[in-house]
């Protein structure tokens, strides 16, 4: 079967409608998104509809639940504090409703998916290391592979060390070892490209792709000034940091 993997698309509607026009090209039978649908851009509303919309399956991310009212910004810093309080007051009732009935952790018997870490959607997992305290997640959900988001940089860590795709942009998994991938984020990439970030999962292959596309970053700036928010987030976008 194949899945799209998007995660942190962060209310940039211009990044997520490249996005899935790209995922649309391909024979993808599911999409999944790891959450953090809001929050930095200009158009979190625009975005959950679209999700909605196309039924994809969604998981809660840190700046989906503050937006919602579910949780406060503790910790948020000077430029993430005035855009988050900004969203909430621009989501709908309706959209608030659909962020708070998300779930924290997705199963799909051949996969799990979270946001941040597992069962902790504000932890950063960075390395294998940073794995470690949640090991016991691949026993719990009963499998080897774990997709999560939250920090916006595309990576693949398994106890064999920390690998980039191939030049094709495909990684072969071994069978019987146990990945965390993160696809990067849709919406507000910070590796240093700034192109959206996805990827796709062939688990009759035990492949994951990953996969980088062009937008028109120019527009979601464009709307990030229009909407009075810090001009960082505007300027950010175009370095992919």
């Amino acid at each position: 079967m194949l899945y799209a993997i998007i995660s942190d698309i962060h209310a940039n509607a211009e990044a997520l409608k490249v996005v899935l026009d790209a995922i649309d090209r391909e024979k993808i039978e599911q999409i999944i998104c790891l959450g953090d649908i809001v929050g930095y851009n200009a158009e979190p509303n625009e975005c959950i509809n679209i999700i909605k919309q196309r039924n994809i399956p969604t998981i809660l991310g840190n700046h989906d639940a503050v937006a919602c009212e579910l949780e406060e910004p503790w910790g948020f810093n000077a430029v993430a504090l005035p855009a988050i309080l900004w969203t909430r007051k621009e989501l709908t009732e309706d959209n608030k409703e659909w962020l708070q009935r998300l779930p924290d952790t997705l199963n799909f018997g051949d996969f799990a998916g979270v946001h941040g870490a597992p069962k902790n959607h504000n932890t950063y997992i960075f390395t294998w290391e940073d794995v470690h305290p949640f090991l016991y997640f691949f026993e719990e959900q009963n499998t080897n592979l774990c997709f999560y988001g939250h920090t916006h940089i595309p990576v693949i860590l398994s106890s064999d060390g920390t690998y980039s795709p191939d030049d094709d942009g495909t990684f072969k998994m071994k069978k019987g070892k146990a990945y965390f991938i993160n696809p990067g984020s849709v919406g507000q990439p910070r590796d240093g490209d700034s192109r959206a970030a996805f990827g796709i999962l062939n688990t009759e292959t035990n492949t994951y792709k990953q996969i980088r596309v062009e937008y028109n970053i120019e527009i979601t700036a464009r709307k990030v000034l229009e909407a009075s928010l810090h001009p960082f987030l505007a300027e950010r976008l175009q370095h992919g940091r």
